[in-house]
């Protein structure tokens, strides 16, 4: 198998809230978009983030009506304080305080309007896993 890209899909109320959080906030560009359905990407990722409209016909019956509940879109960053700062500053809601592990990662999390968990991290200056 050679795999050529990556994307997490995730259903939401509201494509356009979900896509408006991800670009304004976090940098994310539309890579594609119709209605009900939003692809979001950033060069530096490697996969794409998408939104697709809960109850679209075109997803199977089975998880045409579910939402992104229990997922967690989390990215590692550089500075994580200065993200947090940045985040307060631009009036995101922090919903998990920034917090340790015994393990070394370091974490804050904020939500997007359709509640989807986006969550910055950090390892203590460690080389992330891969």
């Amino acid at each position: 198998m050679h795999i050529t890209a990556s994307a997490v899909a995730l259903n939401v109320e509201d494509v356009a809230a979900s896509r408006a959080f991800l670009t304004e906030h976090f940098g994310f560009e539309v890579a594609m978009s119709a209605d009900g359905f939003a692809s979001l990407t950033r060069d530096d990722v490697g996969m794409n983030v998408i939104y697709l409209r809960r109850g679209l016909e075109t997803l199977p019956d089975d998880q045409r009506d579910t939402h992104a509940a229990g997922q967690i879109l989390a990215f590692t960053v550089d500075d994580l304080e200065s993200e947090l700062s940045r985040l307060v500053a631009e009036g995101v809601a922090i919903t998990m305080p920034l917090t340790t592990e015994e393990w070394g990662e370091r974490a804050f999390q904020v939500r997007d309007p359709n509640g989807v968990v986006v969550q910055l991290v950090d390892w203590n200056g460690a080389t992330s896993p891969r």
